[in-house]
């Protein structure tokens, strides 16, 4: 019959001491199946499963020890080896990035800080200028982008429109790459 332990592939670890008392001989076992019609006699011969050589004894652990790199610096296992922190980052940190994406819109009292962008856009920053909060002010928003415009040919470069009222405009920093030839950028003629 079956057990757990047969169910899992593994050796049951009880059958090793029955097999060691059964070992010193085969078991002849008679079985007999009777039908109304026929009787049949088999033998069955059940040997003991081959045994395995004892455990000499548990294996013995190797004295040699590891010896740190040269100019290891680090902190070692009581077993001599090098410890390796992975949280300790040896690396330089990483530089806080030159350029930036800004988003500017008009503060309270409806303004856009020129000057302001212009100091970014020299730094490399591309700007992001939403007149969408000036919807009724139709004379404002012209007056805003003929400002932008202005501090545009200051940097020396190109206001684009990234919408179709041109409200929501994009002003790329200086040694920004835009390609013009695939998208249609860029501000209507202003007056």
């Amino acid at each position: 019959m079956a057990n757990l332990w047969q169910f899992f592939g593994l050796p049951d670890p009880e059958a090793n001491n029955n097999r060691e008392s059964r070992a010193e001989a085969p078991v002849l076992q008679e079985a007999t199946l009777v039908t109304p019609t026929v009787e049949q006699t088999t033998l069955i011969t059940t040997e003991p499963a081959p045994v395995l050589a004892k455990d000499r004894g548990p294996l013995e652990p190797t004295t040699e020890r590891l010896q740190p790199p040269l100019n290891w610096t680090g902190p070692i296992t009581p077993d001599g080896e090098p410890f390796h922190d992975l949280g300790v980052q040896t690396g330089r940190p990483q530089a806080l990035p030159q350029k930036a994406l800004r988003y500017v819109a008009p503060d309270n009292m409806k303004r856009i800080h020129t000057q302001k962008i212009l100091t970014r856009v020299l730094q490399g920053d591309t700007v992001i200028v939403d007149l969408r909060p000036l919807v009724h002010m139709e004379s404002h928003q012209m007056a805003c982008r003929r400002e932008l415009k202005h501090m545009g040919d200051e940097a020396g470069v190109n206001i684009f429109s990234l919408d179709q009222e041109d409200k929501l405009l994009m002003i790329p920093g200086i040694s920004v790459v835009v390609d013009m030839d695939k998208h249609e950028l860029g501000l209507t003629p202003l007056i």
